[in-house]
């Protein structure tokens, strides 16, 4: 995957072998998309939360990781760009041993295409206690 208008930023001496995301990224051009965070739980909810609402919702990490970047990935498609106008990632993980489950999915979802990544234990999300993992997103597709 590639971003014509992104450049990923690394350092020279960067060890090729430990380089999961870059440094940074360089963005010129195009037009910023700002996702709200996404969940696995459904987009359109009501408020104040039903518990209900949630049932459906997959109880393990690859099934929330993969729902949540399905969503984003449709959000994405709807202003007409792809995962790979993904810039810069949050990852909000209620438990960090599920880490490398959520990995395995991103990778399914991005490939070898790497945008700046930072990843955050948290407590719980807002949405429901069930939620496993909150993701947070900002793209750049042409303008």
């Amino acid at each position: 995957m590639t971003n014509k208008h992104m450049e990923i930023v690394d350092w020279d001496d960067a060890p090729v072998e430990l380089n999961h995301y870059p440094a940074g990224i360089s963005v010129t051009g195009g037009k910023m998309i700002f996702l709200s965070g996404v969940t696995a739980a459904p987009a359109y909810h009501s408020h104040p939360h039903v518990a209900e609402e949630f049932d459906k919702m997959p109880q393990d990490m690859e099934g929330q990781t993969r729902a949540a970047l399905e969503k984003v990935k449709k959000s994405l498609e709807s202003v007409g760009g792809s995962m790979s106008d993904v810039v810069d990632t949050v990852w909000f993980l209620r438990d960090m041993t599920t880490q490398e489950e959520m990995r395995k999915v991103r990778r399914e979802f991005f490939g070898d295409h790497r945008p700046s990544s930072t990843t955050v234990q948290i407590v719980r999300t807002a949405t429901d206690p069930r939620c496993l993992i909150e993701i947070k997103v900002v793209a750049v597709v042409d303008a």
